[in-house]
């Protein structure tokens, strides 16, 4: 089973439409068994690349989850990354700005969680929901504090999407890698999670009546997802936009999005010195007295 992570990019110098993108896809595994044992072979796999990353010292990763409500964020978070050695990874969920992080610029208050390099940072949300839910409700810029001028509609969303590629682009130049990954959920399958967290005990905490509201403005989110993406995906900072209706594939996809965004990076164990190597055998001798 091979699952190719370039088939769910967004590419750059191409015109992107959301719904040429498929919410499902034929699963990669035949059962659950398949399944568990290919996710575990995947979460090792990342155990490892992480460990080594930590190690390397020399990058930061950042990965984005961006998605529709019960897109499934926070489960693949949890599953993809349940080997990681939480020293080396951190995850930081979005929520709606404090008053103090109102007083700065939309890219402040994330600015302040990005990964130290050997690390991997998570964004479960992120200064995307700028140019998403802000764009999809406007009337929440008027909070934001920005003089009318800088509120226009005709340029603010231009200048934010402009704003985000130059700040991917300088922590790309930086060391930190960006990847961003949009959940493609349907409209129908978002329904059935709703009902889940209401029928379901152990889940009605995660249900609120503002995800219902929510729905009534699907096209404009969907609107606002298809613009962002083609205004932000990058050679540098890519987007990958994973079918989401089936919760155990966009695992694996995912799983295999981050194992490549590691490789990429050509990471090796620091080289031990002579010296080094002199004062360990020092060591060794005085262990084994």
């Amino acid at each position: 089973m091979k699952i190719q992570s370039e088939k769910f990019r967004v590419e750059p110098d191409k015109k992107f439409r959301l719904d040429d993108r498929p919410t499902i896809i034929k699963p990669y595994c035949k059962s659950k068994k398949q399944y568990r044992k290919t996710l575990e072979d995947h979460v090792e796999e990342l155990s490892s690349l992480q460990q080594l990353h930590y190690a390397s010292h020399r990058y930061a990763l950042l990965i984005i989850f961006q998605g529709i409500d019960a897109a499934g964020k926070d489960g693949a978070i949890r599953h993809v990354m349940s080997g990681v050695n939480p020293e080396g990874c951190e995850v930081f969920s979005f929520k709606q700005p404090s008053a103090e992080e109102l007083e700065h610029d939309f890219l402040w208050r994330t600015t302040c969680r990005l990964p130290e390099r050997g690390r991997i940072g998570i964004f479960n949300r992120s200064y995307y929901e700028e140019v998403l839910v802000v764009r999809v409700h406007p009337e929440i810029l008027k909070n934001e504090g920005l003089s009318e001028e800088l509120r226009d509609e005709k340029a603010v969303w231009k200048e934010r999407y402009r704003s985000i590629e130059n700040f991917e682009s300088h922590l790309h130049v930086n060391g930190t890698r960006v990847v961003k990954i949009f959940l493609h959920l349907s409209q129908e399958e978002q329904r059935k999670r709703f009902l889940e967290r209401i029928d379901e005990p152990d889940k009605n905490w995660k249900f609120s009546i503002t995800d219902i509201h929510e729905r009534k403005y699907w096209k404009q989110y969907a609107a606002a997802f298809e613009e962002c993406l083609n205004a932000t995906s990058t050679e540098a900072s890519p987007w990958f936009v994973v079918p989401a209706d089936d919760k155990e594939n966009a695992r694996l996809i995912i799983s295999r999005i981050v194992m490549d965004a590691l490789k990429d990076l050509k990471m090796s164990y620091p080289k031990t010195t002579a010296k080094r190597k002199a004062e360990l055998q020092a060591i060794r001798k005085l262990l084994m007295k």
